[in-house]
């Protein structure tokens, strides 16, 4: 019950502090970047059902989320729908997607299965690229409306606006992670992470669950992309390649895989990071790299892990 109420107040005390957050951001460059960051918090969390949860490290999260962007974007300049409706169909565009290359992935394991999904993430960008009559190819897809533009409720071109909204979706998505972690289906996840042929032995098709996890990772990836999309007014390839991908994988561990606090936590961090690092000019690169590198080693667990492992000794001190 301790731990609970400690759960409940420290997310009650970063849903404030995200309240609060625009009016305390003097330089409006960094409210952009939290924007961007909430849009990865969505990302992240998907990520986190496959990787963290389920144990199956997939490398297709920025291809899900280029599906997603440029589903929204397609719908939204060639039909009459509403942004609100193509950014609600964009998830399950990608989870037809996200089946049709689940299937076959996951019948592999272990290395292997991050090597099939890094080749779909590497098709994906290979067809945005390349299929100018619909994606513009290199060129990218501009003009993409914002909410405003057909719904008319809000500034959307107020930058402020729209981090409250993206606030909303994080907020929302980040308990539907929390809620299929806490359910059957979620402990059934953790327990194939644990031992999956112990699972099948039992006789649980473990392959119709870790099929789940990764369509509606996905969905969160086609959500991200898909709000991404309409936040820029751009994309193009580029945005949704394998690096991108890596970028989501990192925040996962950094933050601390398998807990829902750490993909929001890494999620700023590989933001907010390279834009601290600008310092360094060609040398950035290198040195984001080697920090997330010494991270993994020094903290396998990720910031959560380091922090509840703080917090515990700072317990038993008290005792």
């Amino acid at each position: 019950m301790m731990t609970l109420n400690r759960t409940f107040i420290f997310y009650a005390v970063a849903l404030v502090g995200f309240i609060l957050l625009p009016q305390l951001i003097a330089v409006k460059y960094y409210l952009h970047l939290s924007v961007l960051a909430l849009i990865w918090v969505i990302a992240a969390q998907g990520q986190n059902l496959i990787q963290g949860y389920t144990g199956y490290v997939s490398i297709v999260q920025a291809g899900f989320m280029g599906i997603g962007a440029y589903s929204t974007a397609l719908m939204g300049i060639h039909s009459d729908m509403p942004v609100w409706l193509t950014i609600t169909l964009a998830p399950f565009v990608t989870a037809f997607f996200a089946l049709l290359t689940g299937y076959p992935s996951l019948r592999v394991k272990g290395h292997y299965f991050a090597i099939v999904t890094l080749a779909f993430n590497m098709v994906i960008f290979i067809v945005l690229m390349n299929f100018h009559e619909l994606t513009q190819g290199e060129a990218g897809i501009t003009g993409i409306p914002k909410p405003g533009a057909k719904d008319g409720l809000f500034n959307w071109r107020d930058r402020e606006t729209y981090y409250y909204f993206v606030l909303i979706i994080a907020v929302l998505m980040t308990a539907l992670a929390a809620l299929i972690v806490r359910s059957r289906i979620g402990q059934t996840l953790i327990a194939i992470r644990q031992n999956e042929d112990l699972v099948g032995a039992i006789g649980i098709a473990a392959w119709k669950y870790k099929l789940f996890a990764f369509v509606i990772s996905a969905m969160f990836g086609g959500l991200a992309g898909a709000i991404y999309a309409h936040y820029q007014s751009f994309i193009n390839p580029e945005i949704f390649g394998v690096a991108q991908s890596l970028d989501a994988i990192l925040a996962v561990i950094i933050g601390g895989s398998g807990t829902i606090a750490g993909p929001i936590i890494g999620a700023f961090f590989v933001v907010f990071l390279p834009e601290y690092l600008r310092f360094a000019d060609s040398f950035r690169l290198i040195l984001y790299g080697l920090v997330l590198v010494l991270a993994t080693i020094f903290m396998p667990r990720g910031i959560v892990g380091v922090t509840t492992d703080l917090m515990a000794k700072w317990g038993r001190g008290k005792t």
